[in-house]
């Protein structure tokens, strides 16, 4: 069984006609339930329930205190390498973007990592192109043997790997995995992705649940929100959710809402993704899946990240640089997207602190 199963029964429905046949009452009658239903989150997802996002927040609000109280996880993306093999339309790393490539030498990601625990971070994400001779699991093993002195929870976000890559990686100490599916339209994603092993669209789909199978912490999916309808996306991304938390009851199943940012490249998205249309996905994520969590990256404007912080968000980054060294080395090296909210570490702490919030540095130790 793999979720492709799912997706396969569902690809060819009529989405945008389904949402528009969603009526005021249906929502109604899902914000009254204490337990949502794919059709449920299916409602909540419709132009119909544009009327009630308030309601939604209010509920939103509620669950999120409920399961994680007043807290906010802080983290940071160190970006290691820029090389890439494959040909993504949307993204500054596709290997047809010509720029200077780098990758760190361990001894600049020793730099990298006491320049970002001297801001008080213990958790991180390692980023990369998707290349599996510059990102090995060899270069990524040594890797941790350096970061592991500084902080406390290390995760992932390379090229998809098989099982076993992942086992080793578990084991060197890496516990959490990102793997954004970027669209879940089989034949956008294949249009989206010319060339490289990235084409593979059912390998990418079923790479969280390798995390999973692995042993990963918790694992973390997403569509890039701008590639296709984000109605569809969305949902898409809630029930391949709910299908990881179903059936791997010890792994921590958290899900993003990235949208396309400013790129290397001439790429244009074909779906504008507004703030009120990025708020009701969200919002319609934390009422399916109560337990999950949200994370919110610096794509996002710093006006935005406040307003969405009671909304159901769990997980933030802060101070992200998403450039190669963008820590210590600073190069001016190519960034695979432009960030919005440039705030430090400690005005995010002081922010979060200010609406009754605690900043969650650590809750993990790697061992």
């Amino acid at each position: 069984m793999s979720f492709y199963n799912v997706y396969e029964k569902l690809k060819d429905q009529p989405f945008s006609s389904l949402f528009d046949e969603v009526t005021a009452r249906d929502v109604e009658k899902v914000l009254q339930k204490d337990s949502l239903t794919d059709q449920d989150y299916f409602t909540l997802l419709s132009p119909a329930a544009e009327g009630y996002i308030e309601e939604m927040a209010q509920k939103a609000h509620q669950l999120t205190v409920q399961h994680f109280g007043y807290t906010m996880q802080l983290f940071q993306p160190l970006y290691v390498s820029d090389y890439c093999v494959n040909t993504c339309k949307y993204c500054s790393f596709s290997v047809e973007n010509v720029f200077p490539r780098r990758r760190l030498t361990m001894e600049e990601v020793e730099e990298e990592a006491q320049a970002i625990s001297t801001k008080g971070i213990e958790q991180i994400i390692i980023l990369s192109g998707e290349s599996r001779v510059h990102s090995s699991v060899d270069y990524l093993t040594k890797i941790m043997k350096v970061l592991r002195k500084y902080f406390s929870s290390v995760g992932l976000e390379v090229q998809p790997m098989d099982l076993e890559d992942y086992e080793a990686l578990v084991a060197s100490g890496i516990d959490t995995l990102t793997v954004f599916q970027e669209t879940y339209d089989e034949k956008i994603y294949r249009d989206l992705h010319t060339k490289g092993p990235k084409r593979f669209y059912k390998y990418r789909l079923d790479t969280p649940e390798r995390g999973c199978q692995a042993g990963m912490r918790s694992v973390t999916i997403g569509a890039l929100l701008g590639l296709e309808d984000w109605r569809k996306e969305s949902y898409l991304t809630g029930l391949h959710g709910s299908y990881l938390q179903d059936k791997y009851l010890d792994a921590e199943i958290g899900v993003s809402f990235p949208r396309i940012q400013p790129n290397a490249g001439s790429f244009q998205p074909e779906i504008h993704v507004t703030d009120q249309n990025m708020v009701q996905a969200m919002l319609a994520l934390r009422l399916f899946l109560p337990r999950a969590g949200i994370i919110l990256s610096t794509r996002e404007t710093p006006q935005l990240r406040d307003q969405l912080i009671p909304l159901g968000v769990t997980k933030m980054s802060a101070a992200s640089s998403t450039e190669v060294g963008g820590y210590a080395q600073l190069e001016n090296t190519q960034s695979q997207f432009e960030i919005s909210d440039e705030r430090s570490v400690k005005k995010i702490r002081q922010l979060l602190h200010e609406k009754g919030y605690q900043p969650v540095m650590k809750d993990w130790q790697i061992v």
